[in-house]
């Protein structure tokens, strides 16, 4: 987001969750809701991953293989989540990416003898926010989103709990989202204005006006690859000083992803949290939604999010622990860390532990 509202990426559409880091509004008007043939569909998906995929040659090969499959007539007949299915194979065939899937109708009939998915319960942004011992502050973010209110909850969690000696950031179930929190929540930490991350945007999609990240304060466009627009993430201290001293944990999973894999690599790149857990999920690419017309829908991802000192991003790899420990027992970890003995850091741990999934989830179609 990043004008927040455009960067709620990937995270509603990443394969990893249910939710996406930077997205943007679609910009292609929706057709009515119709039967549309899985050809139409490929077809109007090849062309915008040909024309916006953040790496251009590789977007060339995922519509090459669409278009190989609509003349194999793939997915002429197939329509919902069978047609999803279809897509999503020959896409990740070609290079994964944990950003592109395809949407379906929500109303779309069932692959056949696939029994109706029941609705998933909806995970609230944060959770849990408060004293989790003496001096210790503790909050769990599922989700960063386009939210004033979340932003506005974030400010205050860290306008509440400006005394304390360590906070804890809990994102092992964090899918995505955009960076109005985060920006919320960095100035309190650094004493001095500090570069977070490098984010690059396809050149062509930034020129005409659809990049999700444009117009953002806390992004600063600096000079690099002439086809990227390069924006650097930075924290520019508030003025308070009461945490700046303090010791910051971020506890992750492979359920971390998108703009919570964004967090992590801020808190690591500039050594200012410690993270614990498992590598998070590796869905890098952020981008923007686009409506295909017939209740379907794709996340084009046109930039990615990178280490400004190496250079290297997360796709794939995830973004890795100071101090890998299973996530179930991350919170432990972090607790006996700041001083907590054992069998109370089990315990506190044990009222804190998520409700939701703490591993990636396989993507649509996947070999179990």
């Amino acid at each position: 987001m990043i004008r927040s509202a455009r960067v709620l990426p990937a995270l509603l559409l990443a394969a990893t969750a249910a939710v996406p880091l930077i997205v943007a509004p679609a910009l292609a008007a929706p057709e009515t809701e119709q039967a549309m043939s899985g050809d139409v569909v490929a077809e109007k998906y090849a062309a915008l991953l040909e024309r916006d995929y953040v790496y251009p040659e590789t977007g060339k090969r995922y519509a090459a293989a669409l278009r190989d499959g609509i003349k194999a007539g793939r997915y002429r007949l197939l329509t919902g989540e069978a047609l999803g299915a279809a897509i999503d194979a020959d896409v990740r065939a070609v290079a994964e990416d944990g950003h592109l899937r395809l949407r379906v109708p929500e109303t779309a009939p069932a692959a056949p003898g696939a029994a109706a998915p029941a609705p998933r319960p909806k995970k609230p942004p944060v959770e849990q926010a408060g004293w989790i011992a003496p001096g210790i502050a503790f909050v769990r973010f599922n989700i960063f989103p386009d939210d004033p209110a979340v932003t506005a909850e974030a400010a205050k969690f860290m306008t509440d709990h400006a005394g304390a000696k360590a906070i804890i950031f809990d994102i092992r179930t964090h899918n995505g989202g955009g960076l109005d929190q985060m920006d919320a929540i960095f100035p309190w930490l650094f004493a001095q204005p500090t570069r977070l991350v490098t984010m690059a945007t396809r050149a062509s999609v930034d020129a005409e006006g659809g990049s999700p990240i444009d117009g953002v304060a806390s992004l600063r466009t600096v000079k690099g690859d002439p086809a990227m627009v390069t924006r650097e993430h930075w924290a520019t201290p508030n003025g308070d000083k009461r945490l700046q001293a303090a010791k910051v944990y971020v506890l992750t999973s492979g359920a971390s992803a998108s703009a919570a894999e964004h967090f992590a690599l801020a808190m690591k790149h500039t050594h200012r949290g410690v993270l614990i857990g498992a590598p998070t999920a590796g869905a890098n690419h952020f981008g923007r939604g686009d409506e295909l017309g017939g209740g379907y829908a794709a996340f084009i991802p046109v930039g990615r999010t990178y280490d400004p000192d190496t250079g290297k991003d997360w796709e794939g790899a995830g973004v890795q622990p100071d101090i890998a420990v299973a996530p179930a027992d991350a919170l432990v970890r972090a607790l006996t860390d700041l001083g907590i003995a054992p069998a109370e850091a089990k315990a506190l741990s044990d009222t804190r532990m998520p409700a939701w999934p703490m591993e990636r989830r396989k993507p649509r179609g996947a070999k179990p």
